[in-house]
């Protein structure tokens, strides 16, 4: 099968080669696999076939054409999982930062999916609501976690309960609430984010706020106020690939050490001398966004009960704010 689409390369971009850039900028791809591309006539800038040493240009058009590799059999794992309620149709997990929910391309094992289906012979094998990179059943997964944010998922047992689960996540019904460490002063306590997402034009491995987009809207509330950090309460009226990330840093909010979205740079103006290496030794402790799925609710799929669970704050989070609450 094949994946298309165009990148768009941003202005003033620096002298690369064309199989070098795109390697950095395409999801799933390795050099080798871009330059058999680019040599098979399946990359055009601007209209025409290039070399794979070409040099990309500001303002280039580059329009991608490649095969999405078969990915292989999944296979159960001895993973410890942190079970937060189980029955014999759903369960609950608290996922820790830095596991993979399912597996995907560099991520075939170790991930939340290999871990679940040691621990449990009965899982759902529909397709996840947003699927949208690779034809591949994920077992169990209803909705999905970033890799480096922490916190509550549910996981369906049955395809019955799948459908079910899903239906709540896409009609928003479900509950859901995350906590955040997130960059700067707020100037209003409460607000509501309303950007449309989509693959970013200059780097496919991004999300942007871009004209095209799907719809998303985000609501926040500040928990605290800090210095120049704050700590913050997210409700998702959406639920778009890294809609929190993307929205927080498009409000110049950045969520603390996410390293994609612009959040382990200094975007606080006056911080120099002690309060910088202060901040430095806050990032050496938060090294993944600081990001946690708080709370989850949903009706039960099978006894009709409204079920709500919340997961207490990971230690890297407690950490970092203990120390912002002793200042």
């Amino acid at each position: 099968m094949k994946n298309h689409f165009e990148i768009r390369v941003p202005p003033g971009q620096a002298k690369e080669r064309l199989d070098v850039y795109l390697t950095a900028h395409t999801e799933n791809a390795t050099r080798n696999k871009v330059q058999e591309a680019i040599k098979n006539g399946e990359v055009q800038v601007n209209g025409k076939t290039v070399k794979p040493s070409y040099i990309v240009l500001g303002n280039d058009c580059i329009e991608v054409n490649l095969n999405r590799p078969d990915p292989p059999e999944v296979k159960a794992e001895n993973i410890p999982l942190e079970i937060v309620y189980e029955d014999d149709y759903l369960l609950v997990v608290n996922k820790p930062a830095g596991m993979v929910t399912h597996p995907a391309y560099k991520n075939y094992t170790g991930t939340l999916v290999n871990a679940l289906m040691h621990h449990s012979e009965k899982l759902s094998q529909l397709h996840s609501e947003d699927d949208e990179e690779f034809d591949i059943v994920r077992p169990g997964i209803v909705h999905r976690l970033d890799k480096d944010t922490s916190g509550l998922l549910v996981v369906a047992k049955d395809e019955t309960s799948h459908q079910k689960l899903a239906k709540q996540f896409a009609a928003k019904t479900s509950e859901r609430e995350y906590n955040a460490i997130v960059w700067g002063k707020f100037k209003q306590k409460t607000g509501i984010i309303d950007a449309p997402l989509g693959r970013s034009k200059s780097d496919r491995k991004k999300v942007a706020v871009t004209a095209d987009g799907k719809n998303a809207t985000t609501e926040y509330e500040v928990i605290e106020q800090f210095d120049y950090l704050a700590l913050v309460k997210l409700h998702l009226r959406t639920g778009r690939t890294h809609q929190i990330r993307v929205h927080l840093a498009h409000i110049h909010h950045p969520v603390f050490g996410d390293e994609t979205y612009g959040g382990r740079e200094i975007v606080v103006s006056g911080i120099e001398g002690k309060k910088k290496a202060e901040v430095k030794n806050l990032l050496e402790m938060m090294p993944r966004q600081a990001l946690h799925a708080k709370k989850l609710g949903f009706v039960h799929p099978v006894t009709k009960k409204m079920m709500r669970f919340e997961s207490e704050l990971p230690v890297d989070m407690k950490d970092v704010l203990n120390l912002l609450k002793k200042k």
